[in-house]
């Protein structure tokens, strides 16, 4: 583990290899696979997840939110792709809390309806703006969380799916007229040692 120091001067401390790093080193670290953690020196405080943040905005796999350290430490690791895997399972994760929310909410009214503390009517009005308001919050979130992903992408300019498989079997094609030239000047010199 590599316990990093950040000074109010901005300068990264490695107290395991006890001296200065860069963030390019501290970058480098991380794509390793080492452990890191960035304590603040004066304050004791955490700031894993801020300078990772921060290293994926300056390296094009920029990431926006609250995240946990380790999971921004494994899109840093993983690279832009990560990302908008993230951002999917992060919608994901929302839909399905909010799932759970609304059978709770049906749960908690029927139990105040049974217990007589609200009438049926009240219970049904209280069920329909407590599911508005998580409507209106899933709207928002899925929103939110759109309108990021666009940004992210388009600061980012990541390739697409589509560009790298393009990409790829361009390389295929090189790779086999390469080939094919290599074989062709592999006869040509032969031919040309019997001369």
């Amino acid at each position: 583990m590599h316990r990093i120091k950040k000074y109010a001067n901005r300068k990264l401390y490695d107290t395991t290899d006890k001296k200065y790093i860069s963030r390019t080193r501290l970058s480098e670290l991380i794509k390793q696979g080492k452990d890191i953690i960035i304590i603040d020196n004066e304050t004791g405080e955490d700031l894993t997840a801020s300078i990772v943040s921060s290293l994926i905005a300056t390296t094009g796999a920029k990431a926006g939110g609250t995240v946990s350290s380790g999971v921004l430490i494994q899109l840093f690791r993983k690279g832009g792709n990560a990302l908008t895997d993230y951002a999917k399972r992060y919608v994901s994760f929302w839909q399905r809390s909010f799932t759970m929310a609304e059978d709770e909410i049906d749960d908690m009214v029927k139990k105040l309806v049974k217990s007589k503390e609200i009438s049926k009517s009240e219970g049904t009005r209280l069920k329909q703006e407590i599911m508005g308001f998580t409507t209106s919050l899933k709207v928002w979130i899925s929103d939110a969380i759109d309108k990021r992903l666009k940004e992210v992408l388009s600061a980012t300019n990541l390739a697409t799916k589509d560009q790298v498989s393009k990409l790829n079997s361009r390389i295929k094609t090189l790779e086999q007229k390469l080939e094919k030239f290599e074989e062709v000047q592999t006869i040509e010199k032969k031919r040309t040692a019997k001369e």
